[in-house]
């Protein structure tokens, strides 16, 4: 397939992601079509990788997305990863050019807690 153009670019987590591919696989099988060996292989990934649902997983990002020092790709990553400590959040933000206080570290696992119970 050749894409010529990009229409709209959009960050999702894979948990989305996963749902999405289930989607597209489940419509695939109902009209009779094969699904590619790269398109199973993504699938598994995502199933094997995403631990909350597409919606919770966006309800995160929306929250984070609310904190001062977020951006989205981090608060994507974030709600991928659903770090369970401060060093792996610390981990998370190791590129970006400022770090943050333990106060704001604290509210960003709060959510990630409240969102896997």
């Amino acid at each position: 397939m050749i894409v010529k153009e990009v229409l709209s670019e959009e960050l999702l987590t894979l948990a989305e992601v996963r749902e999405l591919l289930t989607r597209i696989v489940e419509e695939r099988r109902e009209q009779g079509l094969e699904v590619g060996y790269g398109f199973r292989k993504a699938l598994r990934h995502a199933e094997q990788f995403s631990k909350i649902s597409g919606q919770k997983s966006r309800e995160l990002v929306n929250r984070l997305l609310e904190l001062e020092k977020m951006k989205p790709s981090i608060a994507v990553r974030i709600a991928d990863i659903l770090p369970q400590s401060r060093d792996e959040i610390r981990s998370i933000y190791a590129k970006e050019k400022y770090t943050l206080s333990n106060e704001e570290l604290d509210q960003i696992l709060d959510y990630v807690l409240e969102t896997i119970e």
